[in-house]
């Protein structure tokens, strides 16, 4: 109420105030003579204020003709106005409902339409940071390569989306196969983004496939730095691309350096297999036999494999078989329950002749769990003992169909790899082999190298056993001397030479 009061007592002093000025205007004497030409204009002092402001009010009314003239100009010439915001928002809005219907037609996996959905956004809303990649990935989805690599390509003009249209062109040219622009890509993309784990993982797995150790143990190193692989794991995988790397360099005839990588394996994983051996057989060579021994013993304390006893062998390689016998002890003593070790003690008493005591040590392994070469064992048991040449055949039948054992497993895709490698042969999955059985159905393309020959006696001869000289992944037993190639045994046709199937 006081300032209602307020403002009506102000309207009142400013009436009064310009009624008083203008009386006194109208008092004042004199004017403004005003003069054009031949025109004479007089004008008293308040017909001169009313002039002034009429000429103050008609100036601004021109400025803002100017103005409006000056807007409809910017308008027409496409600057941005009330009138363009409007028409902008409604575009964006159809464009992110495209966007968002495209996305939607991705996950369910109608590519054609989220091909449409995404080309109509990118025209709606300009913004290829968001457009481009849907268009990508809805082209990919479709089969239509040449669009997407377009559209990764033009991902690479902006450093906001270099680093995904650098990935996407990779795994273009992976799909294509053309694994050395792909390797390329993806140290680029590593580049870009050290962290990013995808990337890692390619970067890693193309290295490994190219041979290049010593890049992949870097990049293993970045996994690592960059918390994206356990500290653990990152040792053993280390110990599989030093295990590599040595290889390679044994290959180039670079021994030392060989010897030097392959201890350096085991040191970081004592128990991977491949890299004790390696380094056994390094220090074999230099006359190390002791640490040889030690590094093997511990190897096949962690996991008895063939390969340790072949090593072990050859530290001593013209030995006894009773001495022989006498020194594996070292080894056979741990893990004696295991199948490997209960086999190898038993080649090595068939060696020595002892065939009660390789009975014994095979114990009923060949029931519980029979594999070509625990029934083969039977078999020289059965001969060695005397036993008719009808048993004989018996085990050696069963062991024709009898699966092979523990084989190079990969843990990824159950493909079986004749020897250990740092790859999967099948699925190229990196430090994935693993010594165990494979699953039920798997055969084996190892070569008859790796299986023992199963040599059949005719019936007429009976020669006796003859002697393992060494230990190695299989045992070496030759039932007969000058046996056929193959006989036909009741029905059953056993080769010369198991090739791993069964």
């Amino acid at each position: 109420m006081l300032w209602s009061l307020f403002k009506i007592i102000l309207f009142v002093v400013a009436v009064a105030a310009l009624a008083i000025g203008a009386g006194q205007l109208m008092e004042t004497s004199g004017g403004i003579q005003i003069q054009i030409g031949t025109i004479e204009l007089n004008l008293g002092v308040l017909q001169a204020a009313i002039g002034a402001v009429v000429l103050v009010l008609a100036v601004w009314l021109a400025i803002l003709l100017v103005g409006l003239l000056f807007a409809t100009f910017r308008f027409l010439n496409g600057d941005e106005t009330a009138i363009s915001r409007y028409f902008d928002r409604n575009r964006e809005l159809r464009g992110y409902t495209e966007m968002g219907d495209a996305m939607m037609a991705l996950a369910s996996g109608d590519a054609q339409t989220a091909l449409n959905k995404a080309t109509r956004a990118e025209r709606h809303l300009r913004k290829p940071e968001l457009t481009t990649l849907l268009v990508a990935q809805a082209a990919e989805m479709s089969g239509d390569r040449i669009r997407a690599e377009q559209a990764y390509k033009k991902l690479l003009r902006d450093d906001r989306t270099k680093f995904v249209g650098v990935r996407g062109i990779m795994k273009q040219e992976l799909a294509k196969g053309n694994t050395d622009l792909a390797m390329k890509l993806a140290e680029k993309a590593f580049a870009l983004k050290p962290r990013h784990e995808d990337t890692q993982d390619t970067l890693l797995r193309l290295q490994a496939d190219k041979g290049d150790w010593k890049g992949a143990r870097e990049t293993l190193g970045a996994k690592l730095k960059y918390g994206t692989l356990p500290r653990d794991v990152h040792k053993r995988r280390d110990a599989v691309l030093a295990l590599s790397e040595a290889k390679g360099i044994l290959e180039d005839g670079q021994n030392d350096a060989a010897r030097l990588a392959a201890v350096e394996a085991n040191r970081l994983s004592p128990d991977l297999v491949p890299a004790a051996v390696m380094a056994a057989r390094a220090m074999i060579e230099e006359g190390k036999v002791r640490p040889a021994a030690k590094v093997l013993t511990k190897a096949w304390t962690s996991q008895p494999h063939p390969d340790i006893a072949a090593a072990f062998a050859e530290i001593v390689p013209d030995e006894t078989p009773a001495a022989r016998l006498k020194r594996f002890r070292a080894l056979t003593k741990h893990r004696e329950g295991d199948a490997e070790t209960r086999m190898l003690l038993c080649e090595l008493n068939i060696a020595a002749e002892d065939f009660p005591a390789a009975r014994k040590a095979l114990g009923n392994l060949a029931e519980t769990a029979p594999t070509q070469r625990s029934l083969t064992l039977m078999a020289a048991i059965e001969r060695g003992e005397g036993a008719d040449d009808a048993v004989v055949r018996a085990w050696l039948a069963k062991a024709v169909t009898a699966p092979r054992g523990p084989q190079w497993v990969c843990d990824n895709c159950n493909h079986i790899n004749g020897h250990w490698s740092p790859t999967c042969d099948n699925c190229g999955g990196f430090d994935t082999l693993a010594w165990k059985v494979p699953p039920e159905g798997e055969t084996s393309l190892a070569g008859g190298t790796d299986m023992l020959p199963l040599i059949v006696a005719a019936p007429e001869s009976a020669p006796a056993v003859e002697e393992v000289e060494t230990p190695v992944d299989q045992p070496v037993v030759d039932f007969v001397e000058d046996a056929p190639d193959a006989e036909a045994l009741d029905g059953e046709v056993i080769a010369p030479e198991v090739e791993g199937k069964h």
